[in-house]
């Protein structure tokens, strides 16, 4: 298997103990971000597959934000990916991705990935679908934030939260619910 075409599961995602495939995208605050920028930098590190529009990607967007400033100090870096057709979905456009950024205060990269390689590459599937991957690089969990996406009150079960503590304990074989279903809008392919 060679570093372009990742293992995947049958599900068609990336598959557990695989290393995180690279990238190299534009941020919406102007500069290229890339997984060197982590590796080795970090303990580890939340990939979303991310959008402006979908309700789902809305709804969950005031949840990753209070994560990434939680866990910002804590050695957990955060990207967020929209890979959408933004012809198709002009609300998914770079510069739109910029203003949503700016208005929410995002305190991690927003990317573009225009060419969708990046989001075929980890199989990805709706938005949001998350990918945790612990300092070495190697997928831990994938899936959902939680088991409520649509009432943050009443999350029984915090999926994400859960494996990136396992990860900063030492402990990532012990994440309970490494592969979750998770809920959200497809992801819109040219």
């Amino acid at each position: 298997m060679t570093q372009s075409q990742p293992a995947m599961s049958s599900g068609g995602s990336l598959e557990f103990g695989r290393t995180a495939p690279d990238f190299n995208l534009p941020g919406v605050d102007g500069r290229n971000y890339s997984l060197d920028d982590y590796r080795g930098n970090v303990k580890a590190l939340v990939v979303v597959f991310f959008c402006n529009h979908c309700p789902y990607a809305i709804m969950t967007q005031d949840r990753l934000i209070a994560l990434g400033n939680e866990y910002k100090d804590r050695g957990v870096g955060f990207v967020l990916i929209c890979a959408n057709d933004a012809e198709k979905y002009p609300q998914d456009s770079f510069d739109n991705m910029k203003k949503r950024a700016e208005e929410k205060g995002y305190p991690f990269p927003y990317l573009h990935n225009e060419d969708q390689s990046v989001a075929l590459a980890y199989g990805a599937k709706v938005t949001p679908h998350i990918y945790l991957f612990d300092g070495d690089m190697k997928l831990r969990y994938r899936g959902a934030i939680d088991d409520n996406i649509d009432n943050p009150d009443a999350v029984k079960r915090h999926y994400l939260r859960d494996a990136i503590e396992a990860i900063l304990a030492g402990t990532p074989d012990k994440i309970a619910d490494p592969d979750t279903k998770p809920v959200g809008c497809s992801i819109k392919w040219k």
